[in-house]
């Protein structure tokens, strides 16, 4: 594998922390490298990341890339440690629907499975719609591992009987599942019920998308309850556009709902 120096315009969960990692400009610490890859998440990292990559050409002049999702460039193989930190993985690229908030379709066409390497925190874009036996080899591998974390989300419209069994064997710490559009609850209701075992407000959760065009936040605060009293821990998404805006008022209200010291006082509520 080549020496490369990769370059994030923000930290976030899944950056890798190796030494050949950094964080925004370069430092005093410039170790040899073959490549430097600027990788850009975010389209309103972009601007930033523009600016780092003349910051890093300075000093490996010629060698400085820059690319990554929010170029809408397929991501093509997946390296270990590369992008995300050890221990996050993907073992598929792509998803079948067409959610307009959303550019893992633009991006990725078709789905598309990928080989499975070793790793706890599985980060696919939507691994429920990958064959049955691609799922079943990605759950037999995370059987050996431990504290396991399904971070990207599991389609709950897609999930079955035996996915349910499966996962039981696995014993994730945290999975979590989306509910963005209002046609997703109902088949949230159907996964929370066979998912029983793991719906206790600690083990299983739920993106919410909030402050879209149009939403109010007394549809938010409905559909966030909603999840709440299926036994699923609601992590409300605050819609940003390509520039990043935010709206004061629905960051403040996405606050109440992403800490979950403040949430756990709302289960009692959601029980009344």
């Amino acid at each position: 594998m080549k020496n490369i120096i990769r370059v994030f315009p923000r930290r976030t969960n899944a950056t890798p922390i190796d030494d050949m990692a950094f964080i925004g400009d370069p430092g005093l610490f410039r170790p040899d490298a073959e490549e430097v890859h600027i990788s850009v998440t975010f389209t309103y990292d972009i601007p930033e990341a523009e600016r780092l990559y003349k910051a890093w050409n300075e000093f490996y002049p010629g060698i400085v890339k820059m690319g990554g999702p929010a170029f809408g460039e397929p991501s093509g193989e997946f390296v270990p440690g590369r992008y995300l930190k050890e221990g996050c993985i993907i073992t598929s690229r792509g998803c079948p629907n067409k959610c307009w908030f959303c550019s893992v379709w633009k991006r990725e066409p078709k789905l598309i499975e990928l080989p499975i390497y070793e790793g706890n925190n599985v980060m696919d874009d939507n691994l429920l719609a990958c064959s049955d036996s691609h799922i079943q080899a990605v759950f037999d591998m995370l059987k050996k591992q431990k504290q396991v974390i399904f971070t990207g989300g599991l389609e709950a419209k897609l999930i079955k009987q035996w996915h349910s069994d499966e996962l039981r064997k696995v014993k994730p710490a945290r999975m979590y599942f989306a509910y963005d559009t209002p046609d997703d609850y109902e088949p949230l209701v159907e996964a929370a019920k066979l998912l029983k075992w793991a719906c206790n407000h600690s083990r299983t959760y739920c993106y919410c998308l909030i402050g879209y065009p149009k939403d109010t936040i007394e549809a938010a605060e409905k559909r966030l309850y909603q999840v709440l009293k299926l036994g699923i821990m609601p992590y409300a998404m605050l819609w940003k556009n390509e520039k990043g805006d935010e709206d004061k008022t629905w960051r403040k209200f996405q606050r109440e709902w992403i800490l979950p010291q403040i949430i756990r006082t709302k289960i009692k509520e959601a029980k009344q």
